[in-house]
């Protein structure tokens, strides 16, 4: 006996009334966990770099241009070191290096033996002086060029000397290799330099975060997104940073993984070294692709007992088949 095609949904109902639940109960999850807070996690805000000023050469201090706490561009002087004797080198190789003398008296020289020379081959073609005299006289014009060059040359030697005057009396200036701030003074008036440090510098714009996250949170983190910094100091509230690296170990010992952001810092208002809290808002783990299917349906259902025992196939997605 061939049964209705509308018998068969009418007792698929409860199932279908299930795979509806589940799908609202799933939808309800997700947009629980899209509105959740951020998870909040202690940080520490720290420069951007460091660096360690010294000096290349050995000296005394002459001037300290600069204290601790000064804010400083790169290239700019934060202290001379004694020179007195870098400066005299000095003046003396531009005094020698900007004098002409010997190279006009040389092409003096050459101007006026080629004018002899010229006048000997006259002679000679008139017969009036012998071929030896024009040859001594082109050798003079031939000596005379090369104590040209000589002199050119010399010169060049004279201004590579000035560049090397300056170079070293340059090397006495101590200049910031970073913009920034200066952290430490090590040095005052006076002092010899020997292999020490003479200053900390230290880039606070931008400044780097570092973050300690559990690592429960690992791989739902990515470079390039934006995280909310907030520093325990008063009067300073959330900026935004940027994540730009994610550690890829994690440690033992604390069951944590560090992550760096970038916070940018005009004028350096927040000061580095202090303690933050961030609002990281993890993203979601990538989850393996599953093939689509529709709505959960028993592969058979059993019609009841007082029916007589009979199978109803699960019912086809084309319509009319049974």
């Amino acid at each position: 006996m061939t049964r209705p095609a509308d018998s068969v949904p009418s007792r698929a109902r409860p199932w279908r009334r299930a795979s509806a639940a589940l799908a609202l109960a799933a939808a309800t999850a997700a947009a629980v966990a899209t509105a959740a807070p951020p998870l909040r996690v202690g940080c520490l805000i720290q420069p951007e770099s460091i660096a360690e000023v010294g000096s290349s050469v050995v000296g005394a201090v002459e001037t300290l241009h600069v204290e601790r706490g000064d804010l400083v561009r790169k290239g700019q002087v934060l202290a001379t070191l004694k020179a007195d004797v870098e400066r005299a080198s000095l003046s003396i190789a531009q005094a020698r290096a900007q004098s002409d003398a010997e190279v006009q008296a040389a092409q003096s020289n050459l101007d006026f033996l080629r004018q002899k020379q010229a006048r000997t081959e006259d002679l000679v073609k008139k017969n009036f002086l012998s071929q030896q005299v024009l040859e001594q006289a082109r050798a003079e014009a031939d000596i005379a060029a090369q104590k040209l060059t000589q002199a050119t040359e010399q010169r060049r030697i004279l201004r590579r000397e000035l560049d090397l005057a300056q170079a070293q009396l340059e090397v006495r200036n101590i200049r910031a290799p970073i913009d920034g701030v200066v952290a430490e003074r090590y040095v005052a008036t006076g002092e010899r330099i020997d292999q020490k440090q003479m200053f900390r510098i230290a880039r606070i714009d931008p400044l780097r975060v570092e973050l300690i996250v559990p690592a429960s949170l690992f791989g739902t983190i990515q470079a390039g997104t934006t995280t909310e910094i907030t520093p325990d100091v008063p009067g300073i509230g959330a900026r935004e940073a940027r994540v730009v690296l994610v550690d890829r170990i994690i440690d033992a010992g604390s069951n944590t993984f560090r992550v760096r952001a970038s916070l940018p810092n005009p004028g350096g208002a927040i000061p580095a070294g202090a303690r933050c809290n961030s609002g990281l808002v993890p993203a979601a783990r990538a989850e393996p692709a599953k093939a689509a299917a529709g709505p959960l349906r028993p592969a058979a259902y059993n019609a009841p007992a007082d029916d007589g025992v009979r199978t109803v196939l699960e019912p086809r997605r084309r319509a009319g088949l049974q």
